[in-house]
């Protein structure tokens, strides 16, 4: 019988020895091509293969989060081979499981919006998991409440352990909305200061000397700082980590090799195996927390309504459309005018607090909101945001947003369709076609928190049908996709086709 003798080289790695036939193995089995490589400049250009390893035979490392697939291969019908765990003083065990006890969480005083509130079942569930397996790869919904399970991790982390936390979020906007969280959640509690405990990093921001425990930084803040700067912090969480594919962010959890505590939080993945893998090698296996239809179903979310308006254009536009390119096509979509104008139209005929998702912002979203600012005139507040907005005027934005009951938000699905918590959307609109699950469920999601007045939320899912006898334009295929996603999350939808 082979064996296979695994050691725990750090919080970031296995060491993993075997015959040189069993390693050649589990290199194969631990290699996948990456979605779309057929389309990237370093495929076409013949420098690389397409494929990620996550194991690689020359080091011998394996990222620690993949060892449940370790075994999986071991013990694969044909295969049967022997696992040696060998025990490392400094590091312990690989996937060593640890006793909780979670009454530290009846000892915080926690509020949201100035109310107290408890944790739900499920959140404390996903804590417990987290907490006895220091490694978890946590699916948490939108408005699941994940920066409450995030912040019970981080107190119990400060009460029991020395060592600094290092936050990790992918935008600007989602540093200071974690830091918010934070506060509101202990504005009550004498245990825990956000000011005087939380640290912001991002652009301008003092990255070195930081005395104080908990840093919550951008990844494109950090990634170039020297390995010796990761080596400060025990705990590490990814917010929003199914943004963690870029190498940059693995070279940062791959530096962190003293962070025994390494949570993922996210609400999606995108559907393939090759990223869930990498994610739960850097942070560990998945855990699903609920999901979307289970917190409607219980009331925790407001009911969702999806109208796909499925534009018709005319014969001569899906004619000169038919041979187009796919850049093409959507520069034809976003600049016609039509459209632009129904889109619009739609926005101002809307009852209640409206977002308008777009994704190129100088020729799509700025027409969209001068449009729409220019028929609102001072009847209804109108806001825009793009990339370029200052953090702190997204955030201003958004607490605005909070309490107004008819205003219109212009923003790019960049800033606006992951992370960003606003408590009062009531309607939708997808002006941007996209296929990708994580981007139609994450902005979808910032429409589903209940509003102070209970309101369902209404999605407008606009979809372009240009195709031209047997020939499908790319959106209309994108069009087809999402409709995928909705059906595979049980969302409700009714389709309506609209003349332009």
């Amino acid at each position: 019988m082979d064996i296979i003798k695994v050691r725990k080289k750090n919080h970031a790695f296995l060491h993993i020895e075997a015959s040189p036939s069993v390693m050649n193995e589990l290199t194969d089995f631990f290699t996948f091509y990456v979605p779309g490589y057929k389309f990237m400049p370093a495929y076409k250009n013949k420098f690389w293969d397409g494929k990620v390893r996550l194991y690689d035979s020359r080091t011998k490392e394996l990222y620690s989060g993949l060892y449940k697939y370790l075994n999986e291969f071991a013990a694969a019908e044909g295969r049967g081979y022997k696992i040696e765990l060998e025990h490392d003083s400094y590091y312990g065990y690989p996937s060593m499981s640890h006793e909780v006890d979670l009454g530290f969480i009846n000892e915080l005083t926690l509020t949201s919006n100035g109310k107290f509130v408890k944790p739900r079942d499920y959140q404390l569930e996903a804590v417990e998991h987290a907490l006895v397996n220091r490694q978890a790869m946590l699916i948490s919904p939108t408005a699941s409440g994940k920066s409450m399970i995030i912040y019970l991790l981080l107190r119990y982390y400060l009460m029991n352990h020395k060592r600094k936390i290092l936050i990790i979020v992918p935008t600007t906007s989602l540093v200071q909305q974690m830091y918010s969280d934070f506060k509101d959640y202990a504005s009550h509690d004498d245990g825990f200061d956000a000011d005087e405990s939380c640290h912001m990093i991002y652009a301008g921001k003092e990255k070195i000397d930081i005395k104080k425990r908990v840093i919550v930084s951008t990844w494109q803040s950090i990634y170039k700082l020297p390995k010796s700067w990761f080596e400060q912090f025990g705990a590490v969480f990814g917010d929003e980590a199914h943004n963690f594919k870029a190498k940059s962010l693995t070279t940062i959890l791959t530096n962190l090799k003293d962070a025994e505590f390494r949570f993922g939080t996210t609400g999606t993945l995108d559907g393939t195996q090759t990223h869930k893998l990498v994610l739960e090698g850097l942070f560990g296996p998945c855990y699903y927390v609920t999901t979307t239809k289970a917190l409607m179903d219980s009331g925790s979310l407001a009911q969702l309504s999806i109208n796909i308006l499925l534009l018709k254009y005319s014969e001569a536009a899906c004619q000169l459309i038919k041979k187009a390119k796919y850049q093409d096509e959507i520069d034809f979509i976003v600049r016609y005018e039509q459209r632009n104008k129904f889109i619009s139209n739609l926005a101002l005929d809307q009852d209640g607090n409206t977002l308008v998702l777009f994704q190129y912002v100088e020729k799509h979203g700025k027409v969209l909101h001068s449009l729409i600012a220019d028929k609102a005139h001072e009847r209804r507040k109108v806001f825009f945001v793009s990339g370029a907005t200052d953090v702190d005027d997204r955030e201003l934005v958004r607490s605005i947003v909070e309490n107004e009951k008819n205003a219109i938000i212009v923003a790019s699905m960049g800033t606006f369709s992951t992370g960003i918590n606003i408590r009062n959307i009531h309607n939708i609109i997808f002006a941007s076609p996209s296929k990708s699950q994580i981007r139609v469920l994450q902005s979808i999601g910032r429409g589903l928190r209940k509003s102070d007045d209970g309101r369902d939320t209404v999605l407008y899912d606009i979809a372009d049908d240009l195709h031209y006898k047997g020939h499908k334009n790319y959106t209309l295929q994108h069009s087809a996709e999402r409709i995928k996603i909705y059906t595979k999350e049980k969302f409700n939808y009714k389709i309506y086709e609209v003349p332009l």
